[in-house]
């Protein structure tokens, strides 16, 4: 019995200390953390009533700082370095510190971090930032040493990004002269009800991350205006009054779950008021989320996949408003008013900004080639991103299958003629297989 109790005691001796000088576990980050606090930041952009261009530039930003994060200290799989690929991307190999840091907890600091810097309501992310560091310290017991260093690395990285950012012509834009539309017939006109000037005319001016140029993959030629009955244009007007005229349930509900205006004018007698709703990027960033989470991803893998469609949609709307204010198009709307019928309206609102190409098409068909690449041709999903909005969600069998009911939704909402959303499609789908093939996406 002696001999046994010494042996216990022994045990003990060797065994206790170990367990008590246990490191405390990492931040337990996964695919659904970093899915929630993303939508953080597109809940302050829709606050902010953020434009579908200026949401996407957002997001790649964002994105790209928690890449860093990953690819600096925890490198994955298909994890790439972006310098070289990305035009004039910095490098971030310097900035690795002497402390130790938790990647995971840093990979959502910085996430916030960015938004912060970057959005214009960001500091309504300062309480979601703070919220993150209290988690960290009280239910995860990070150490005080590791968090300090992770929220430096953060804001070191983000500093660098906010710097690369400030150079891709985004500032100067709002110091660009106004827009004036044209007065030769064809050319895009304001619509109703708001009649507002043209949204973002200078935005193929913005250094795009991947592609060469703004007009790099330039659409074919919209079909030649014309204001008489018979011709090829007269025929797409036609399709756009015949078709809103005689609308399914079905057609009316995918015109409105793809609506996605950031900022729906309504009026009511003379009362007029804004509803505020997700941008088209803020849509497919919704659907990259529920996809990751569906498939369980890592960490890791999640923030490539987010920051991969982020860097697509950016470049994907540089290259779509390119064409928009070079053909400068004029919208349904304004010419089945002057040609057709003077009291028509569509049932989507008209964007302000001119017709061709059709940016859902060229976004949606973009992001849905990535997506493809990454979960394969025939996964289905479920997408619930508008149902916060008051829609219910929908099932698609394919990213291809939802990017075609997105454009398609174009038509039925009356706001974009047939050849802008299949020439559109053309283009979105060119610029993805551009990405996959510069970026070697396995």
């Amino acid at each position: 019995m002696m001999q046994r109790f010494i042996g216990l005691i022994f045990f003990y001796m060797l065994v206790v200390p170990a367990v008590a000088q246990k490191q405390p576990p990492a931040y337990p980050a996964n695919a659904a953390a970093y899915v929630q606090t993303l939508k953080k930041l597109t809940d302050v952009m829709v606050g902010d009533v953020t434009g579908p261009c200026a949401a996407a530039r957002y997001y790649a930003y964002a994105n790209l700082a928690a890449y860093e994060i990953v690819y600096q200290q925890a490198p994955a799989a298909h994890y790439l370095p972006l310098k070289g690929l990305l035009k004039d991307y910095p490098d971030f190999s310097s900035l690795s510190g002497r402390q130790p840091i938790d990647a995971q907890f840093t990979c959502l600091y910085a996430l916030l971090r960015m938004g912060e810097e970057l959005l214009p309501s960001g500091y309504l992310l300062e309480e979601p930032r703070n919220q993150l560091v209290r988690d960290a310290q009280k239910r995860y017991r990070l150490g005080e040493a590791t968090l300090q260093a992770s929220r430096a690395y953060a804001d070191s990285v983000v500093k660098r990004l906010v710097k690369y950012a400030a150079k891709d012509g985004y500032v100067q834009t709002s110091g660009y002269m106004r827009y004036t539309p044209v007065k030769e017939g064809g050319g895009w006109k304001p619509t109703p009800p708001a009649y507002s000037e043209a949204y973002e005319p200078h935005w193929s001016t913005l250094r795009p991350f991947l592609l060469d140029s703004a007009a790099q993959f330039r659409p074919l030629p919209p079909v030649a205006y014309s204001e008489q009955a018979g011709t090829p244009f007269y025929q797409l007007a036609r399709e756009v009054y015949d078709t809103t005229r005689a609308l399914s349930p079905q057609q009316t509900d995918i015109a409105n779950y793809w609506d996605c205006n950031p900022f729906f004018l309504n009026q009511k007698g003379h009362i007029s008021f804004g509803t505020k709703k997700i941008s088209p990027g803020g849509h497919w960033m919704g659907i990259t989320g529920i996809v990751c989470t569906q498939k369980k991803l890592s960490l890791a893998e999640t923030v490539r996949w987010h920051t991969l469609v982020g860097l697509t949609m950016s470049d994907a709307f540089i290259s779509c408003w390119s064409e928009k204010y070079r053909s400068n198009r004029i919208r349904p709307e304004t010419y089945i008013n002057e040609h057709l019928d003077r009291s028509w309206r569509p049932l989507l609102q008209t964007p302000p900004f001119p017709e061709y190409t059709s940016g859902h098409s060229v976004v949606s068909a973009s992001v849905a080639a990535v997506l493809t690449q990454l979960a394969g041709d025939a996964f289905s999903f479920t997408d619930t991103s508008e149902m916060e909005f008051g829609l219910p969600a929908r099932t698609f069998r394919s990213f291809r299958q939802a990017a075609q009911e997105a454009a398609i939704s174009r038509l039925y909402g009356g706001i974009h003629f047939r050849d802008a959303i299949e020439n559109g499609m053309v283009q979105g789908e060119r610029i993805g297989q551009y990405v996959i093939q510069k970026l070697a996406l396995p």
